[in-house]
């Protein structure tokens, strides 16, 4: 077989997990041979990393695979393989209805990618991945799982002697996600992700320490501990508290100002695990807890738990330890069985809760679900009015939660320099209570010797929706 190098293009849709897969599967790629390539036109082969979550984000899958196979009419690229959650979880059903993709791969072949990918242009035809229930691959018990064969697939890699050589950053951004763990062992109703991405496996912390100090190394300021549920880390390395004592090592490495710690499981939130989050020198205190709802009624037909009361002392929990912290969520409006009373308990508490920044999603139906299979589904126009109305709500609640931020002290990650070209001195980045892209952005004036990556301090002068306006403070033009 041959081994000429080629060029390949790694396109990522979906969450900052897909973002890790990416990386690793262009760490593997580049160790045999390939060349990375930003440009899906300069490439010899593009790589789709697909998102299978929701409906929208099937969409854009589809869509981008599509475009890239648009491209071979110009003579290049000459393949396009689609991998990731939708290719994981449809397989063989995406290649027969999208024979535009030269392949459909699933996680097993992350490993073998580069062997995949020339037997792809060689112009073998393989056989396209076949769907299974992910979650049967490890043992019932956590407990067990880590004396078990190792599962193939992302984020599965052991005792890593040189990080370089399975991840290669495709972002020169001053943050990178960090994944904790994979896969999930929770059973909520609308949720199709265990079945594809596996039950809970965390890497161990010797291996997530050796990561991060590798980005660091490549000049990453921020890591993004990503996983399907944080609050789960350690349970099957038998001790439920790892993270605790794992954030104050992670934000001890040399180079690192900021860790940040994402999707975080309301029921499993305990108080030490706030305070680590809220307390620890070098973590921000940001709290992205994923409520879903917060109707008792709608919550238990979801399998999760909780109910305004147990939400909101959560979120005083948190800013009793950092008045400032950043509070996050996301809710499904529409879940089979809403009553307008559990709506408006949604509605209740989302005024109640004073949130930065809240992702207001539509129920739909998820393939292999439970909730699926209920009855008395909501028609299509109430949920879009559902939406609709929340969505004002949460537009009007986050504008006027950044505007109280005026007058606070902010510490600014500088991620772009002079965003605007006007060459007046302004950076764009991120204070603590922001996490990477989806929870908008600190704007901070006159700094004209700002670089990506470093830390400004500055005070709030002015919010635009949920974006802040800030002035440097200190001798040194802000730098912290």
């Amino acid at each position: 077989m041959t081994t000429t190098p080629v060029s390949v293009a790694l396109l990522t849709l979906g969450c900052a997990r897909n973002d890790v897969d990416s990386e690793e599967l262009a760490g593997r790629l580049a160790a045999d041979g390939f060349t990375l390539v930003e440009d899906p036109e300069d490439a010899d082969t593009v790589v789709v990393n697909t998102c299978g979550f929701v409906d929208a984000a099937k969409k854009d899958s589809i869509d981008t695979l599509l475009a890239a196979a648009d491209l071979k009419e110009t003579g290049r690229p000459q393949a396009v393989v689609a991998v990731g959650c939708l290719a994981e979880r449809y397989g063989d059903e995406l290649a027969a209805n999208l024979p535009e993709a030269d392949a459909v791969l699933g996680f097993d072949d992350y490993q073998d990618i580069s062997a995949r990918l020339r037997s792809v242009l060689a112009g073998e035809t393989l056989h396209p991945h076949t769907p299974r229930d992910r979650r049967l691959l490890l043992p019932i018990s956590p407990a067990e799982r880590q004396a078990a064969e190792p599962v193939a697939g992302p984020g599965q890699a052991r005792d890593i002697k040189d990080f370089s050589e399975v991840r290669a950053r495709l972002s020169d951004a001053p943050w990178a996600p960090l994944k904790l763990a994979s896969g999930c062992d929770r059973r909520c109703t609308f949720c199709a992700i265990p079945m594809f991405r596996g039950s809970y496996l965390s890497r161990r912390p010797s291996d997530v320490l050796a990561e991060g100090q590798w980005l660091a190394s490549q000049g990453v300021k921020e890591l993004f501990l990503v996983s399907e549920n944080s609050t789960s880390y350690g349970k099957d390395l038998g001790d439920i508290r790892l993270l605790e004592t794992l954030l104050p090592e992670l934000a001890a490495i040399e180079g690192i100002e900021r860790v940040r710690v994402s999707y975080l499981q309301p029921a499993e939130t305990r108080p030490g695990l706030i305070q680590a989050i809220g307390s620890t020198p070098g973590v921000a205190p940001y709290f992205d807890l994923s409520f879903q709802h917060a109707s008792n009624a709608v919550l238990r037909r979801m399998r999760r738990f909780g109910d305004p009361d147990s939400f909101l002392s959560l979120i005083e929990q948190a800013r009793a330890l950092a008045p400032d912290a950043g509070v996050r969520s996301n809710v499904i409006v529409g879940f089979p069985g809403e009553t307008e009373d559990d709506f408006r308990t949604l509605c209740d508490f989302v005024v109640a809760a004073r949130m930065d920044v809240v992702g207001v999603f539509g129920y739909s139906d998820e393939d292999g679900t439970e909730a699926a299979g209920f009855e008395d589904k909501l028609d299509e126009d109430t949920i879009r009015e559902r939406v609709a109305h929340l969505n004002d709500l949460v537009g009007e609640l986050t504008a006027q939660r950044a505007e109280e931020r005026i007058g606070q002290l902010v510490e600014v990650l500088v991620e772009e320099v002079d965003p605007d070209g006007t060459g007046e001195g302004e950076i764009e980045g991120r204070a603590a209570h922001q996490g990477p892209e989806v929870d908008g952005t600190t704007r901070v004036l006159g700094v004209p010797d700002a670089r990506s990556g470093d830390l400004l301090r500055a005070v709030v002068v002015a919010s635009d929706g949920v974006d802040l306006i800030a002035e440097p403070v200190g001798d040194s033009g802000g730098v912290a």
